[in-house]
């Protein structure tokens, strides 16, 4: 289960004595931030049952393919969200010859000068179920759940999202959407329902008027408030987006971010589109009017990134969304997400690869990077004093 089932930081010196992160840059509109002071498992994928406690700024964790380095990030971000990033079902996660997984994580959140709170968070597979505590206690919902402790993955699929199919950049903007308003995720559930209900009646020989009006309606209302909800996660992070552009990309290349929607945030508008539709949408396979229409369009130089842009230019586009998919965060929720960026410097030259940590290091969000090119990163990081794991055959120590 997750938040798309029900519809998806000291302030002081830095240091490691202390356990509390200190400054790497300004803090966006004096935003705190959540960090993971200790996380165990339990038969989860090939890592032998374990707990490793990672730095609260940057964390590089390395090893050959193969060892486990993408499934400790998975269960950072599972602990934190109620979901997997690589699996659809979660049975999938449990080691061969195992009934059940589990993984205890300790996270810590600090706002303003106020020190910092932690709080105990688990999930458990047992018998096809997800069970999650917060402290010991059942969370309210699923939602409340993973809104705690905002977290951003990076992963090597995720260079497809400045150039792949646009349902990748509308999940993008519905994870903003979710921190933004969490009432987005009700809304894009019900939005998809109904949709699917009215295609069904206009493909039956004979249907109920008053029965499609009534899922038109619901289309319309939810469709409208998911529409809103992507407007306003774009106004946020257009130009957080541009800016990390600039910062990871060549400056002297012009991003452009625009919202193409395929619906309308206005209900009456979207149900009289509905209805004029009908005719048309009869024979397709899905409605030719709504936000599963959505695009987010980036165009280089006043041109379509997808048609103009080299593959560096797509992977630095790529890099920079998520970027700025964090900065938008911290900005919505007053805390800067913990950012996990698995096997990134696989796919950026050294100099890139410096200029992207140059960023990152402007935010305050705790890092946890994976990579077979330890050299690289070291080198890159050098500076930053990044604490060190290895992973071999799954277990992790620090190095």
């Amino acid at each position: 289960m997750g938040p798309g089932d029900e519809a998806p930081a000291g302030v002081g010196p830095p240091g490691r004595d202390s356990g509390d992160p200190g400054l790497r840059g300004a803090p966006a509109a004096g935003a705190g931030r959540v960090w993971l002071r200790e996380i165990g498992v339990t038969a989860f994928r090939n890592l032998p049952d374990q707990s490793i406690a990672p730095d609260a700024e940057i964390n590089l964790i390395c090893g050959d393919n193969g060892q486990g380095k993408t499934a400790l990030l998975e269960a950072v971000y599972l602990v934190a969200t109620s979901r997997s990033f690589r699996a659809p079902r979660l049975r999938e996660i449990v080691r061969h010859g195992e009934a059940a997984f589990s993984v205890r994580a300790l996270f810590a959140e600090q706002r303003g000068e106020l020190p910092p709170m932690d709080r105990l968070q688990s999930a458990a597979l047992h018998k096809g179920t997800l069970h999650l505590r917060l402290d010991g206690n059942e969370p309210d919902n699923i939602v409340s759940y993973a809104r705690r402790s905002p977290v951003v993955v990076f992963y090597p699929d995720e260079l497809q999202l400045s150039n792949g199919p646009a349902a990748l950049r509308r999940r993008l903007l519905d994870r903003l959407g979710f921190y933004l308003a969490p009432s987005s995720v009700r809304a894009g559930t019900r939005y998809a329902r109904a949709l699917r209900a009215r295609q069904e009646l206009l493909r039956r020989p004979s249907t109920s008027l008053a029965e499609l009006e009534a899922f038109e309606l619901v289309a319309a209302r939810e469709g409208a408030s998911l529409t809103r909800s992507r407007e306003r996660a774009v106004r946020d992070f257009a130009p957080e987006l541009m800016r990390a552009f600039g910062k990871i990309a060549s400056p002297d290349l012009r991003l452009t971010v625009r919202y193409a929607a395929g619906g309308s945030g206005d209900e009456a508008v979207a149900a009289e589109e509905l209805r004029s539709r009908r005719h048309r949408d009869v024979g397709a396979k899905v409605a030719t009017f709504g936000p599963h229409k959505d695009e987010l369009a980036l165009e280089l130089d006043g041109y379509p990134a997808r048609q103009v842009a080299s593959q560096g230019q797509h992977r630095a586009l790529a890099l920079a969304m998520k970027a700025a998919e964090s900065a938008s965060i911290a900005s919505s929720t007053g805390l800067w997400p913990i950012q996990l960026l698995d096997d990134i410097s696989s796919e950026l030259d050294p100099s890139r690869t410096e200029a992207l940590f140059s960023f990152l290091e402007e935010t305050r969000g705790q890092l946890l990077i994976t990579s077979t090119r330890e050299g690289l990163l070291r080198e890159a990081l050098a500076a930053s004093n990044p604490k060190v794991f290895q992973v071999l055959g799954g277990v992790i120590r620090e190095a």
